[in-house]
């Protein structure tokens, strides 16, 4: 075998054939993190002259004119077959020494232990124990949860095999009735434009003040959408609501409430029926009050309700960040945001969407459990992945450590 420097285009090439690949590990990514200061370089490994691995490596100055290297969701190799995956790292390891390297991270895309819906693990199923063993007597520190770059837990559907009724179908009732409900009012999806992304960027930072997390800055989305849009791999979606078309529906609904309490006759045994029809006239009633109430405030016919962003590579479209505005959350508009998505997956031949993050060990309901519901809802399966590792590569790994327990 041999561990060598290879090209972009090598690397694009195996990456593009890999069943681990992801847009993380992609060439765009490393070539978003180069503006930000970081170096890429290619590596791979080849045996009877076929590239059998192959990762990005990505550095970046850090004290004492030291670096870090990172390979994103990498390295690129079959992770079952020890003899590739050792003599792989192994010149990974010695290549970030000879470049002034003090630690080599990586996030591998492989999943550690099978899970159901609910988080359990899968008996029999897929099981990567014996590979984190592997990896820690090789000289990596697995990062706990809370200490990691990329999402630990995710939460995904399976696609492949399945058409729209099914999906539908499968769905908790309450998702469904909730997507239907927000398609019979009108709420439309539409998708920005690069000049638009101001509009997805103004709904992050609501959200994120609100949820106390940091956005990102207008900088970023543009950039994501120059390296993918292109190639068709990403989308900037939100929802809008014409309140003049809602309110004409919601009156409709009302007088067709209206005129099968009139069919009603007076029996007893119809008190029921007519209670619930009374509540429901109540209740649409409200709505188109609210609506008004709106309109009257924003000066606008035309609301924007949330927003999403997808990475679409396949096999898998990847729910990679969403916002809503807070006096809008109760039309629910991402559930139909994330249907949509799913049929556009179903009819281009995606295997599989992935609502992506969800918190950890979710039995345990951790903060934020709400997120994990949200995704439950739409069916599907927990995906656990082997986590993050560092493997030191000089004392400085160690200093750098101290000191940093230290400032905290």
């Amino acid at each position: 075998m041999e561990f060598l420097r290879i090209t972009e285009e090598q690397y694009s090439e195996f990456w593009e054939n890999h069943p681990l690949k992801t847009f993380l590990s992609s060439k765009e990514v490393g070539k978003l993190r180069e503006k930000n200061g970081w170096k890429i370089h290619y590596v791979g490994i080849k045996d009877d002259n076929h590239l059998v691995g192959a990762a990005m490596l990505l550095s970046i100055k850090r004290r004492m004119n030291r670096y870090e290297f990172y390979s994103p969701r990498g390295v690129l190799t079959d992770f079952d077959n020890k003899k590739y995956l050792d003599f792989f790292l192994t010149y990974i390891k010695e290549y970030v020494k000879k470049n002034k390297g003090y630690v080599f991270r990586m996030d591998p895309y492989v999943i550690y232990k099978e899970r159901d819906i609910d988080g359990n693990v899968v008996e029999d199923g897929l099981d990567h124990t014996g590979l984190v063993e592997h990896l820690q007597e090789f000289g990596f520190h697995k990062l706990q949860d809370c200490e990691l770059e990329q999402v630990g837990w995710m939460f995904s559907l399976g696609l492949e095999g399945k058409d729209e009724a099914t999906i539908l179908k499968e769905m908790k009732p309450n998702t469904r009735n909730i997507i239907r409900k927000a398609e019979r009012f009108g709420i439309e999806i539409k998708e920005l434009k690069y000049e638009q992304l101001d509009r997805f960027l103004d709904i992050m930072v609501e959200t994120g003040a609100r949820k106390h997390f940091t956005i990102r800055d207008l900088s970023y989305y543009q950039n994501m959408y120059q390296l993918f849009h292109d190639k068709g791999q990403i989308k900037y979606v939100v929802t809008e609501l014409n309140l003049n078309t809602y309110i004409k529906k919601l009156r409709k609904e009302i007088r067709q409430k209206k005129q099968n309490l009139e069919k009603l006759s007076d029996a007893k045994y119809n008190d029921g029926k007519r209670n619930s029809l009374n509540q429901e006239v109540s209740v649409l009633n409200n709505k188109v009050e609210d609506a008004k109430r709106i309109q009257e405030s924003t000066k606008k016919d035309i609301i924007t309700l949330s927003g999403s962003m997808f990475i679409m590579i396949k096999p898998e479209i990847i729910y990679l960040s969403s916002g809503n505005y807070q006096e809008y959350m109760n039309f629910n508009s991402q559930y139909l945001i994330q249907w949509d998505m799913i049929q556009y997956g179903i009819k281009n031949g995606f295997k599989k969407h992935n609502f992506y993050g969800i918190p950890a060990n979710i039995s345990k309901k951790p903060k934020d459990y709400g997120i994990y519901e949200f995704k439950r809802g739409f069916n599907g399966y927990v995906e656990e992945l082997i986590g993050e590792y560092e493997l030191p590569t000089s004392w400085h790994y160690f200093l750098f450590k101290a000191l940093h327990r230290i400032r905290k």
